[in-house]
């Protein structure tokens, strides 16, 4: 593995996530915004170390006996893409070498984001665990190894009546023993579709027309086997997929601050997210 390929700084750490082995525990929390790093570590019972690079901030301490990090990933797949696979690359090879560890340490990873549901029975300040993470995208097809499932993602396709040129969909499950963890404190369980980005990637136009103009209501409308989409963002089926390639646990939890079908915005934002990381905490500890 050559220095293009598993990039260190001058202290030896991780390039993005600026981080050693030592300071990143083997139970980590992911959050989008930056600024909702300390909103969780204030939890903590002390904070040991904190880490920063860009908007990847990284806080590890001890929460009731148990070592925890959370860590900022930014928005988007791209982003996740960077987080996983320097945190793996952390307890699974030796950073001088480059060599693959003898021992695979396994990570369980949960997702506490934001999302909008596409459901008008999901109320606005639930919480929502993935059961599955859709993505419509490339990055995961860059990686082999991901089986998906076909009969599913060929219904979808022809619902959506995807344009030729966008890559094809591909559903991943979420880890079945964290949803049993997690699922019984979560008001809603469903399949979070994930997407590239937030503007033409989702329908919405601006002053750029999308090639998917129908893409909300063709969601919204979509079931399949008793199976349906939920909500809509940008991280859950990524994280599934490259957890599940690298032999580690991963759960999506969901904020729902909005319903684009009843066209409804939380009135109080912080408590709903407060809530789910409260409860995040709780049932951690157990895992």
């Amino acid at each position: 593995m050559t220095k293009a390929e598993l990039i260190l700084n001058p202290d030896g750490s991780i390039y993005h996530l600026n981080t050693r082995p030592e300071q990143v525990a083997a139970k980590i929390i992911f959050v989008g915004d930056p600024d909702r790093v300390t909103r969780v570590s204030s939890h903590f019972d002390r904070i040991d170390e904190r880490c920063q690079k860009r908007e990847f901030i990284t806080h590890t301490g001890i929460f009731k006996n148990h070592r925890v990090s959370v860590i900022s990933t930014g928005i988007g797949a791209g982003n996740i893409d960077i987080v996983l696979n320097e945190l793996d690359a952390l307890f699974n090879l030796n950073l001088t070498t480059g060599e693959i560890s003898d021992f695979h340490t396994r990570l369980d990873i949960v997702r506490i984001g934001t999302s909008g549901a596409i459901k008008a029975d999901i109320n606005v300040d639930s919480h929502l665990v993935s059961t599955h993470g859709l993505h419509l995208g490339g990055l995961l097809r860059s990686y082999v190894g991901l089986k998906g499932d076909l009969v599913f993602e060929s219904a979808l396709k022809a619902h959506l009546r995807l344009p030729g040129g966008l890559a094809d969909p591909i559903l991943i499950q979420g880890n079945t023993d964290l949803l049993s963890s997690f699922g019984p404190e979560m008001d809603f369980q469903g399949i979070s579709v994930t997407a590239d980005g937030f503007y033409g990637p989702q329908g919405r136009e601006i002053r750029l027309k999308s090639q998917l103009p129908h893409f909300y209501e063709d969601l919204q409308s979509f079931e399949f086997q008793g199976l349906r989409l939920t909500n809509l963002e940008m991280e859950t089926a990524v994280i599934y997929g490259l957890s599940e390639l690298l032999g580690h646990r991963a759960i999506s939890l969901n904020a729902i601050l909005a319903n684009r079908e009843n066209g409804e915005f939380s009135s109080n934002p912080d408590r709903t997210i407060d809530a789910l990381i409260e409860k995040t905490l709780q049932v951690i500890t157990t895992l």
